[in-house]
């Protein structure tokens, strides 16, 4: 130990404290050992040992104590008698062994530690019978990392990690526990870079726009959700129904004073309400930390903490049980496409390019003003992949929607010219992206009953395919172009539709290449977009009847729903973040039949096999005419795993009503009317088949049966065989 090195201690840039603070042998003859201690709070210091006191020398005026004791290293704690008043007894940090396993270190550097959320982070434990918490941090190009925190007055000189194979630091804090706020000050090798960092792998973080990581311990909950566990492990999902209620947190409900709900509060309110309207699932926007919320979420900080906006980890774990418990899946939102620059946060982490690239043509998102994951780099991978098995393992989340596929596949995604590398074969695919999702979705789905959901855009092949058949292993896909096709579709007045019939045909020339799920999501209400009710044409009494008509068509069409929470109501604005839905819009009948006829669709499709059990092969639709394009009117068959459970969906988008339209039909019967969205309890003028027809032997359609039905004006109807 020399001066310098004492200089370095107390100035806070030592790169191996653990080598001069702590016990330590001096002389193994006589024999004798010291144990050393930097206490810049302390006026005086003393080493209790063998029941006594040892008063400690100062060895410099920044507070450096040294004690000389005889004999072999043995048990002891520190005393302090702090400047401020008062004497504190405490156990010294660098008196305790190396923490990680150097089995532990291998693995997270070599890319396939899976769970590395159980070595990093902040754990509370107990060390040679000690209780304290142990923090270890990635941050190989650092000169020095400390923990700091309320636990030293945020000094960021006294408690230097000690440096690990793999760049990771580690330490042993005693008489540490839950709720302890704490960030790690990183002092970079290059540039002079140094900065608070809040820890990548923190539990639970401090509320926006505080930034601090608070130690948490999450696996303290205790689950009442086992029935649904045990039976989802059991479901095969692409057979079972799934319709979706997206959600937003901050703004689905606000109290009185415009407050947002809490996690608890959500659990009754919110679980009430999915439940009466019949969804079989809810989605979260991105619920882990984010420090802005004009990003939805999107933006995320605290990979592994969900956002204490709405209460603790314990209180968002009841949320999810809530759910389990009233037979409701959970989906949340999951963001490994890019991250936020935000100083605190994974860019920059170590002063270099860790989390991200370096090279802007492949580490940023000039549009959203974000850095890219470089998935390449090994402990990049380990890092997103265990986020995501932990939402699965350790909050009991069904779904995993991946956001923004897109941007992770394409290295040209949103970029001019020359503002791009080709990868190694001259192609604008990201191989390594490739790998990684590829890599994450074998993974998700060894979690029993598990799923994944890809938002992905373009016309990639095999995105709901299995990794073993070249796909990249998703269950399901977001069908963005159904999406655009019916929107642009249903805006347009109906005596236009006819020159456009080719929008709410075309999706079924490819509805069976993927696992297609129907959204209208939050993207499709906001900017300028408006509201679902505001893109539909003519009057209000119109408005409606288009709405109803498309979403009946859309519980039809095969593939598994979406829809985003206040489409339900027929709410006229757009989605603001900032407020709740428009719920007061229920007073009026309009709005309060609609939210009765998605009430009526879900428990329609939840009832009927035909609806959901093969939404990915032909043999579970066929068209009986798509010919009429001057009415505006299709129909076609829906089949379950029996063929002879069949449902038949007769639609008109246009107002004026049809009657005696013959439709063919499967097999001579009576066909009941088990649907219609012009019915009045929905809003509609009540034009309907008093309660169904028989069939005649009538050819039409290529069928030797057939029905006449009277269509009502914008209105889908339903028929079954009794």
């Amino acid at each position: 130990m020399t001066r310098e090195e004492i200089e370095a201690v107390t100035g806070g840039y030592h790169g191996d404290a653990f080598r001069i603070l702590g016990p330590h042998v001096v002389d193994r003859k006589k024999p004798r050992w010291e144990v050393r201690a930097f206490l810049p709070q302390a006026e005086e210091a003393a080493v209790i040992v063998d029941g006594g006191a040892r008063p400690m020398r100062k060895e410099h005026s920044a507070g450096f104590y040294v004690a000389s004791l005889d004999g072999e290293p043995r048990p002891y704690r520190l005393c302090a008698r702090l400047w401020g008043g008062g004497t504190v007894e405490f156990e010294d940090p660098y008196r305790f062994p190396l923490l990680l396993s150097d089995f532990e270190l291998h693995l997270c550097s070599e890319g396939t530690h899976y769970e590395s959320y159980r070595s990093l982070g902040a754990h509370i434990t107990e060390v040679d019978g000690v209780k304290g918490v142990r923090f270890a941090v990635w941050a190989p190009n650092a000169e020095v990392v400390t923990v700091v925190g309320d636990f030293n007055d945020w000094d960021v000189r006294r408690h230097p990690m000690r440096h690990r194979n793999g760049g990771i630091w580690e330490i042993f804090v005693p008489g540490l526990t839950q709720g302890c706020k704490y960030k790690y000050f990183v002092r970079s090798r290059f540039h002079g870079y140094q900065q608070m960092k809040m820890d990548p792998y923190a539990f639970y973080c401090e509320t926006p726009p505080k930034s601090a990581a608070i130690v948490w311990d999450v696996d303290s909950y205790e689950w009442g959700d086992s029935e649904w566990m045990e039976t989802r492990a059991k479901t095969d999902w692409l057979k079972s129904p799934i319709s979706i209620y997206e959600v937003h947190l901050e703004s689905w409900l606000r109290g009185p004073h415009n407050q947002m709900l809490t996690y608890r509060e959500l659990a009754v309110s919110l679980v009430e309400y999915v439940k009466k309207m019949g969804y079989t699932h809810v989605q979260f926007m991105p619920i882990m930390e984010y420090p802005y919320s004009g990003s939805w979420g999107y933006q995320v900080i605290g990979y592994y903490a969900p956002t204490s906006r709405f209460g603790t980890p314990e209180d968002f774990m009841y949320l999810v049980d809530s759910f389990h418990q009233a037979g409701i899946g959970v989906i949340i939102d999951w963001v490994p496409a890019h991250f936020p620059k935000d100083a605190h946060g994974l860019a920059y982490f170590d002063g270099t390019s860790l989390y991200e690239h370096a090279d802007p043509r492949k580490g940023e998102h000039r549009d959203w003003g974000t850095k890219i994951f470089n998935y390449g780099r090994n402990e990049v991978r380990a890092f997103l992949i265990s986020n995501a098995l932990f939402w699965l393992k350790k909050y009991h989340i069904d779904g995993l929607r991946v956001d923004a596929v897109a941007s992770m596949l394409y290295l040209d995604y949103s970029r001019k010219p020359g503002e791009w590398i080709p990868n190694a074969f001259g192609g604008r695919e990201n191989l390594e992206a490739i790998d990684f999702l590829r890599r994450f979705n074998e993974l998700a789905h060894q979690v029993p009953g598990a799923f994944t959901v890809a938002e992905e855009s373009t016309a990639f092949p095999g995105v709901s395919k299995p990794v073993y058949t070249g796909g990249l292993g998703f269950t399901m896909k977001w069908n963005m172009g159904w999406m655009h096709d019916m929107l642009r579709y249903f805006s347009k007045d109906p005596v236009h539709r006819r020159f456009h019939h080719n929008d709410i045909t075309f999706s079924l020339l490819y509805a069976f290449h993927e696992n297609f799920v129907l959204p209208i999501s939050h993207d499709e209400v906001v900017h300028g977009k408006r509201s679902l009710l505001s893109k539909m044409p003519g009057d209000e009494w119109q408005r409606f009847a288009n709405v109803r008509a498309f979403l009946s068509y859309m519980y039809g069409h095969p593939g598994k729903k979406l829809l985003f929470m206040g489409s339900e109501i027929g709410q006229y604005e757009e989605w603001n973040y900032n407020s709740g839905v428009r719920w007061e819009l229920l007073t009026f009948d309009y709005h309060r039949k609609l939210q009765t006829l998605v009430r009526e669709l879900n428990r329609l499709y939840t009832s009927e096999p035909a609806l959901y059990e093969i939404d990915y092969h032909w043999s579970g639709f066929e068209w009986v005419d798509f010919h009429d394009v001057d009415h505006s009117i299709i129909a076609f068959l829906r089949r379950a795993d029996d063929p002879n459970d069949t449902l038949l969906f007769c639609c008109n988008f246009t107002p004026v009503p049809h009657h005696n339209y013959r439709f063919g039909v499967p097999s001579a019967g009576f066909y009941k009317e088990i649907f219609n969205s012009d019915a009045e309890m929905f809003g509609g003028s009540n034009m309907g088949n008093r309660g169904g027809v028989p069939s005649l032997p009538v050819p039409a359609h290529g069928k030797d049966n057939s029905i006449a039905i009277t269509l009502p004006p914008l209105a889908v109807v339903v028929f079954k065989k009794q």
